[in-house]
């Protein structure tokens, strides 16, 4: 079995899990089975895999597994299925909050919230916080999508969270944390235990035990002499220091979606990405690494030398259809159009996108940019604060247009003619490749990894200088004033786009399989299965 390990899934998700949805997708066309596995409670976790196209079969998040809630059969929990065990209950709604509250004899019994609007128009049961009779909270229950009771949380009188249960469908408790007081007297989050079906009860320090735990009993659950169990760590804080501790065999892989350096453009001496450190420092207790570059996995074999398969497997794929698509010509899309799909963040640098535009505008005075995606406020909201002020020194407010995350990016880079990039760094940069399939010309600074070898220099698009925002500005004075050199470079953005088709990503994915598959057996032998036979009640009868 194939598992790819991730932290959740939401409504707005990072490349990370867009990468992982493509090659889902890709597992999926080529017959091979495949988990997305989860570490994180998450009631919304199924609907927005649906959402996206991902069956439950494929889903097995670690609260799931022990809930026993891989496959659940939806049902509705509407405001009045919740029983509280008093009749003559009146219910007031307030719109505004997505919620109702529930009364009996003017005293409140419970604040029911409901998913919001951009889940579903029905009114859902979300959440219920529930009230003594002196109004005090004392426990809120949270709902499952599809419709069960998931958690639990157990409030002290002074309004602290005590203890949290997840339940099963059917009401049984499975899985629980408890809250204590530390040496600093603050309340923490001190253990975690889980129950079986038979009353087992096995107890945690941490959440890492129960991690643990749950990888042992999926990794024999899913034991193939023929098939090995692949872990690729998608995210590895969390996987990366238990998967090597596994009694059972498995064949692991870190799979860097990131620059393993902190600076991205000094690869062999910067300090290292902390979201890779603890796994490169320990790489060669892995059986394989991937990168998402050829060029990454150049510079990471020179810095660290790794003794373990190394593999260069690109993160997008573009399906064959796509490929083959209708080419939409440069003149029937919005004239001297830029746009870039991508969370307004500070390493993204829009800002300087910007500045480029303000320059070219003399040549190219109706030059234009839309962005779409949603904003990261962190650091004082320092990534709009840089763009309002761009905006304002070039005076570009009105050719600069901000929209909010967009499920239609095919059809926004459809319209558009440049794709433009001024990131500090990037781990493949899903959104070029999706652009370039769109036909549309791609600018970018020399930025590791994947602008500048999605680029080819000169052919489907320009890689200048690391951050020389004038060479940035230059190419698309030349781009906009040259309608023949645009569309040329917007056929080569076509043609190239095919190194990512379904076909290619899927033979390198082959060839991990196939160096798996070559060291299963041996892996096998060391592994002895726990005994079974003869273990469980038997009935004995005696002869008369």
């Amino acid at each position: 079995m194939n598992f790819f390990l991730n932290s959740s899934f939401n409504a707005k998700n990072s490349g990370i899990e867009h990468a992982q949805l493509k090659r889902a997708k890709l597992f999926e066309k080529f017959n091979e089975d495949y988990r997305l596995v989860f570490r994180e409670w998450n009631p919304l976790l199924h609907f927005h895999l649906n959402n996206n196209g991902i069956e439950d079969k494929y889903i097995l998040s670690i609260f799931d597994y022990f809930q026993e809630a891989t496959d659940v059969k939806r049902q509705i929990v509407h405001p009045k299925d919740i029983d509280f065990g008093v009749d003559d209950l009146k219910y007031e709604e307030e719109k505004d909050q997505d919620r109702l509250i529930v009364y009996h004899n003017k005293q409140i019994v419970a604040r029911i919230n409901l998913f919001d609007k951009e889940v579903t128009d029905d009114q859902i049961v979300k959440s219920v916080e529930l009230f003594d009779g002196f109004s005090n909270l004392y426990r809120v229950d949270f709902y499952d999508y599809r419709g069960f009771l998931s958690m639990a949380q157990w409030y002290t009188p002074d309004n602290k969270i005590a203890t949290e249960t997840w339940y099963t469908p059917s009401g049984r408790p499975a899985v629980e944390d408890y809250f204590r007081l530390n040496a600093q007297g603050k309340l923490k989050k001190s253990g975690f235990k889980t129950i079986d079906k038979k009353g087992s009860v096995r107890t945690y320090n941490n959440i890492v035990g129960i991690i643990k735990e749950f990888l042992e009993h999926v990794n024999v659950q899913f034991m193939d002499e023929n098939h090995p169990n692949i872990y690729v760590m998608d995210r590895s804080d969390y996987f990366e220091e238990i998967l090597e501790t596994l009694n059972s065999p498995t064949y692991t892989v870190l799979h860097l979606h990131n620059s393993h350096a902190g600076d991205a453009q000094k690869p062999d001496t910067s300090i290292m990405n902390n979201n890779y450190e603890y796994s490169l420092t320990d790489v060669n207790r892995y059986d394989a690494l991937v990168s998402a570059t050829e060029k990454q996995t150049v510079d990471v074999k020179r810095r660290f030398n790794p003794s373990i398969d190394m593999f260069t497997i690109p993160v997008g794929v573009i399906k064959n259809e796509d490929l083959k698509r209708k080419r939409v010509p440069m003149s029937d899309r919005k004239k001297h159009s830029i746009v870039v799909t991508a969370r307004v963040a500070p390493e993204k640098q829009i800002n300087k996108i910007i500045d480029a535009m303000g320059m070219a505008k003399k040549q190219v005075p109706d030059i234009n940019l839309d962005v779409y995606g949603y904003v990261d406020h962190s650091n004082d909201d320092i990534a709009m604060k840089r763009i309002n002020a761009a905006l304002d020194e070039y005076d570009l407010k009105d050719a600069v247009h901000l929209h909010s995350y967009t499920n239609d990016v095919a059809g926004v880079q459809r319209n558009a003619q440049i794709y433009a990039l001024a990131s500090v760094m990037e781990g493949f940069n899903l959104a070029l490749m999706e652009a370039q399939a769109q036909g549309d010309v791609g600018i970018t600074f020399d930025t590791n990894y994947g602008p500048n070898e999605l680029i080819v220099n000169n052919e489907n698009g320009y890689v200048v200088e690391y951050n020389d925002t004038k060479a940035l500005s230059d190419k698309m004075v030349e781009l906009f004033t040259n309608d023949e050199l645009l569309q040329q470079m917007s056929d080569q953005s076509y043609e190239l786009s095919n190194r990512f088709s379904e076909d290619s990503v899927w033979a390198d994915w082959q060839e991990l399989i196939n160096a798996a598959k070559s060291t299963w057996h041996d892996k096998l032998k060391t592994y002895h299965f726990d005994t079974k036979d003869g273990l469980s009640d038997m009935e004995h009868t005696e002869e008369a």
